[in-house]
């Protein structure tokens, strides 16, 4: 069995789609959560720290915990699944995996090619852009002011790290494998660059199951292909039929792949609700501004109309948000902790009262509080709408069916994919 830690529940989504491309099926559950092989065990067990706003030593404790309970369920090959441009605490949560499991050497691979993540000689491109130069450079918690990756990941642990530059992958698997032992010599995290989907499949073949794994969950797509199939497990989703009630997607994320799939699917008909994130700061009675919002978001549902709820993607809107959080105390962590609840208290009671089983979130932390606020202790990968976005039910006696979206992931068309397929399946 695989084991994965993942350090926020939409990246553990996204790296258990890509084990299910190549077959496999792929468990998520949060990991101090009790896990329940009702439907069978899979080939890989994902462990979500919900870490990437922690500090770093706490971080570190969760990975390690997480590591240690893989291991009592008899996992062999160990992921770290980390943000595809390295935002979070990358060193203490790789350094807690090699701590735990007595190791001192671990290969790190950040591309995602097909999310336009490439890394050369160590920079890390998006969509051709150096990481400093892209949209993530403005990141609200972890702005990414460095394109080197060796930089980066030096910057958060004492160990050594390394790089394995494209002109070694070109020359073949064994050519890498061979530069890799020769490194581990000296240094303790090896980072290779990723060109395209052939480097994957070359690292892939290099290391397969004889290494710890760190970085991207897009070397997740390859293994498969490498590695013996572990088990026949159950193919059937165990999900009511779509009944034509209306769905609710909403998002929490500020990015701008998100953005433009809130204007899209609003474009294509879905009814858009915006969380005034002002007036939650401000008012003395936030619980009536919710109440209003809940009313009128329920009763499109009712009436079979889909309904996208986000917080303001403005940025004057953000910064008097943050502006007025910090006046009450709030870091800009908090402040957006608050939003995330808030969209939470909505979600839940507009599902509950609706009894709707389907719904989308666009936004690792809004992900996270709503699942907890359903009480959605483990879900099962179902399949992939999109790189990188799978759809995913619940491990539950009604299981539910629903989709958690990283905010920088998805083309423009994605929230409207999402709904067919849902509707479909």
């Amino acid at each position: 069995m695989i084991g994965v830690v993942a350090d926020d529940i939409t990246g553990a989504n996204d790296i258990g789609a890509m084990f299910t491309i190549g077959g496999y099926t792929a468990d998520v559950y949060g990991y101090d959560d009790d896990v329940d092989f009702r439907y069978g065990r899979p080939d890989v067990i994902i462990l979500d720290t919900n870490s990437r706003l922690d500090a770093g030593d706490e971080a570190y404790k969760k990975v390690r915990h997480a590591v240690q309970r893989l291991q009592e369920i008899g996992c062999t090959l160990f992921f770290n699944k980390t943000c595809s441009v390295f935002r979070g605490n990358i060193g203490p949560e790789f350094d807690a995996m090699l701590d735990q499991l007595e190791q001192d050497f671990a290969v790190v691979v950040v591309g995602f090619p097909k999310n336009g993540r490439k890394t050369v000689n160590g920079i890390h491109y998006v969509h051709g852009v150096p990481l400093a130069e892209s949209e993530f450079r403005n990141d609200p918690i972890h702005p990414m002011t460095e394109s080197n990756l060796v930089k980066i990941l030096s910057a958060q642990t004492t160990r050594g790290v390394g790089l394995i530059e494209h002109t070694i992958l070109e020359q073949g698997v064994q050519a890498l494998r061979n530069r890799a032992e020769e490194m581990r010599n000296d240094y303790d995290y090896v980072i290779i660059d990723v060109e395209d989907q052939d480097s994957l499949r070359t690292i892939a073949r290099a290391f397969k199951d004889e290494y710890i794994l760190c970085g991207s969950s897009a070397l997740g797509e390859e293994l498969p292909g490498v590695l013996k199939r572990l088990r026949d497990t159950q193919a059937t989703l165990p999900v009511a039929s779509y009944d034509g009630q209306g769905i609710l997607c909403v998002a929490g994320s500020l990015m701008p792949q998100t953005r433009a799939q809130v204007e899209y699917s609003v474009k294509e008909g879905l009814i858009p609700y915006e969380l005034d994130t002002v007036s939650l700061m401000e008012a003395a009675h936030r619980q009536d501004v919710l109440a209003e919002l809940k009313h009128a978001i329920i009763t499109h549902m009712n009436s079979g109309r889909d309904v996208v709820l986000h917080s303001s993607n403005d940025p004057d809107v953000v910064a008097k948000t943050k502006e007025l959080g910090a006046k009450r105390g709030l870091t800009d962590a908090q402040v957006g902790r608050v939003v995330s609840q808030s969209l939470t208290q909505v979600v839940v009671d507009c599902l509950q009262k609706t009894g709707q089983i389907r719904f989308l979130t666009a936004g690792g932390e809004t992900s996270n509080a709503i699942c907890q606020g359903l009480g959605i202790t483990g879900m099962r990968v179902w399949k992939e709408i999109q790189p990188g976005v799978p759809s995913c039910y619940s491990l539950e006696q009604k299981p539910r069916l629903f989709v958690l979206k990283s905010g920088s992931f998805g083309k423009p068309d994605f929230f409207v994919r999402a709904l067919e397929h849902m509707k479909q399946e």
